[in-house]
């Protein structure tokens, strides 16, 4: 369990970022076409896993900005932007936004994927909602770096995770 604040106040996660050196979990989320996309779409790519509460919150929306600018140009490398928005609040943001080179996935149908990264929300106002994090996954699918952003209001470390990519 991590131990974050949201708003200065004390809130929880149902567990902990896979370990560095580690398999990625594998998951199933839903694309904004509905379609169901695991890491088996993704083999072989280096996978930016930008975890947030929500694309209607500033420092959410400000995230996907950043990634779609900075990391989504880099060879080999495919961000996934993913909360618990409906694939319809995802699409709507990133069409309204120009949002196109980064994959928008919601973990809305199960709560499986926050579950198994440990990322969902346990307590405070955003119970069952993801909690702000960044996973780096290598092209063979290991775990090189991660980031459980403490105060959620807080943008995660850019730097840190573009970093890891290499």
């Amino acid at each position: 369990m991590a131990s974050i604040t949201l708003g200065g106040h004390p809130a929880n996660t149902v567990g902990n970022l896979p370990e560095v050196g580690s398999k990625a979990p594998d998951f199933a989320l839903t694309a904004t076409d509905l379609s169901s996309k695991t890491m088996a779409d993704y083999s072989g790519k280096k996978l930016v896993l930008n975890i947030f509460p929500s694309v209607d919150t500033g420092v959410c929306a400000q995230s996907i900005r950043v990634f779609n600018e900075k990391a989504a140009s880099l060879d080999n490398v495919v961000v996934l932007c993913i909360s618990k928005d409906l694939p319809f609040a995802q699409a709507r943001f990133c069409g309204a936004e120009g949002i196109e080179n980064v994959i928008p996935l919601s973990d809305f149908k199960t709560g499986e994927f926050g579950n198994n990264y440990g990322v969902t929300f346990a307590d405070s106002a955003f119970e069952g909602l993801l909690s702000r994090s960044i996973v780096i996954v290598n092209s063979d699918g290991t775990v090189t770096h991660t980031e459980q952003v403490p105060e959620t209001g807080n943008e995660p470390n850019y730097d840190a995770a573009l970093s890891a990519l290499s």
